[in-house]
């Protein structure tokens, strides 16, 4: 007799080892073990999509919602260090142990009366997360979805508002060569007759013809809802609402009133469900915390982390670390996955770098650091690049940023960067403070 995994590890690694190959990548099948599970939920469900500002978007919601005092249940993906990252409830990471029960639940679903359904890791994982959440006595559901949005896991939910942020060009193999193609996969995240709010500024053709094909209620930026602001304030403005006077967000970065405009417009398309006072608004973006996200951490030197993996998420690093001031010396510690457009991503953020530290990170999926340095290298000629940048190889993110810590000053910068299994990797043991050697010591 098959004897259950009594802890969330031996859960995860039982769901690696089920490795469906050549399956059907449609929701039938992970719709099928939901309704054996009854998975529905009894509160407002906010649905988020999009390549970059997702996690940043459903921080947003999270953090407003919790200010103005309802229990919040959040689902993201993927996490920096341990899986139960994926899941906050009231705004707390909930406990491992506390997910056992649904892993063990979704487990019995699938494999009821004997006739057994085929999931993957990240299937499996989402119902085992989705049903602790209906369990949880909700007043608010956000999702992040995880690749795409029509055939992604979480959309076995019919969201009661859909959010779309920036659609650019990633997961090639699964969601086609260009923004028109993807943002059609993206919008499949839509319901007829509800609420679609797209942050995009300029989305792709596909994502408001397809709002239009199905009769959802569009929310364009720029079109039903905008920000303005100056250096010491911003304002919002939607549908018959306005926001003044607020403070910038406290999540660092150009493209973060975008993404704060989208999660405002959501909470009003929900607002008679959910309603929310002005004042969370400002305490909800004052406070709103992620990590990873061009995270600065203080210290000497300093130490930015942001999870940037694509040419768009890479643009907005290079010029957010622009932004930053003069620093005599930024060091680079970088790992990224080998299906990822990395030419666009070095030659971006090249310009703003002066030493690289290349890492191997702990996944087949992951371009090895040699690669790396040969890409940038490559890249040098091309250009006829500065001669004077040097570059080395680390077995992994820590290690590297060991490195970049001994060669660096005091009021040098490091930024880490890639991958979440980059920035990940540094944070296994909390979030270093940096004491470089001070010159002359």
């Amino acid at each position: 007799m098959h004897i259950p995994p009594q802890t969330l590890e031996g859960w995860l690694r039982h769901c690696e080892q089920l490795h469906p190959k050549n399956i059907d990548m449609g929701l039938e099948r992970v719709g099928e073990v939901a309704r054996r599970l009854g998975l529905r939920f009894n509160c407002p469900v906010i649905t988020v999509a999009g390549t970059n500002g997702k996690g940043s978007t459903c921080a947003m919601l999270e953090a407003v919602a919790l200010q103005a005092g309802y229990r919040t249940g959040v689902y993201t993906s993927p996490h920096l260090v341990h899986f139960e990252e994926r899941c906050r409830i009231r705004g707390e990471i909930v406990d491992a142990a506390s997910l056992v029960a649904s892993f063990e639940t979704v487990e019995r679903a699938r494999t009821q009366n004997g006739n057994e359904v085929t999931l993957t890791y990240f299937e499996f994982t989402t119902l085992a997360i989705l049903r602790h959440m209906s369990l949880s006595l909700l007043d608010v559901a956000i999702l992040e979805v995880g690749l795409g949005g029509r055939l992604d896991a979480t959309n076995i939910i019919d969201a009661d508002c859909a959010v779309i942020t920036s659609v650019d060009i990633d997961h090639v193999e699964f969601l086609g060569p260009d923004r028109e193609t993807i943002g059609r996969e993206k919008a499949g995240i839509m319901r007829t007759g509800r609420p679609v709010v797209v942050s995009d500024p300029m989305p792709p053709q596909s994502v408001i013809d397809h709002a239009r094909e199905i009769g959802a209620d569009l929310w364009r930026f720029g079109q039903d809802f905008n920000f303005s602001g100056d250096k010491q304030q911003w304002a919002w403005a939607g549908r018959g609402r306005r926001y003044a006077g607020l403070a910038y967000p406290a999540l660092r970065g150009a493209n973060q009133l975008v993404n704060a405009s989208g999660a405002l417009a959501a909470l009003e398309a929900v607002r008679e469900r959910l309603p929310i006072t002005a004042q969370a608004v400002r305490a909800g973006l004052a406070l709103v915390e992620l990590p990873g996200r061009f995270q600065i951490v203080p210290g000497q030197p300093t130490l930015v982390l942001d999870v940037a993996h694509n040419p768009h998420s890479v643009a907005a690093l290079t010029a957010n670390l622009d932004a930053m001031g003069y620093f005599p010396t930024t060091h680079a510690v970088f790992g990224a996955m080998a299906d990822k457009d990395l030419a666009p991503m070095l030659a971006k953020v090249g310009p703003v770098i002066d030493r690289w530290y290349f890492t191997d990170l702990p996944t087949p999926r992951a371009e090895t650091a040699a690669s790396l340095q040969q890409k940038w290298n490559a890249l040098q000629m091309v250009a006829g690049g500065r001669p004077e940048v040097a570059t080395s190889l680390h077995a992994n993110p820590e290690e590297a940023l060991r490195a970049a810590v001994e060669a660096a000053d005091p009021a040098d910068r490091i930024v880490v960067f890639g991958s979440f299994y980059t920035v990940g990797g540094v944070l296994q043991h909390g979030v270093p403070r940096l004491q470089a050697k001070h010159l002359g010591a």
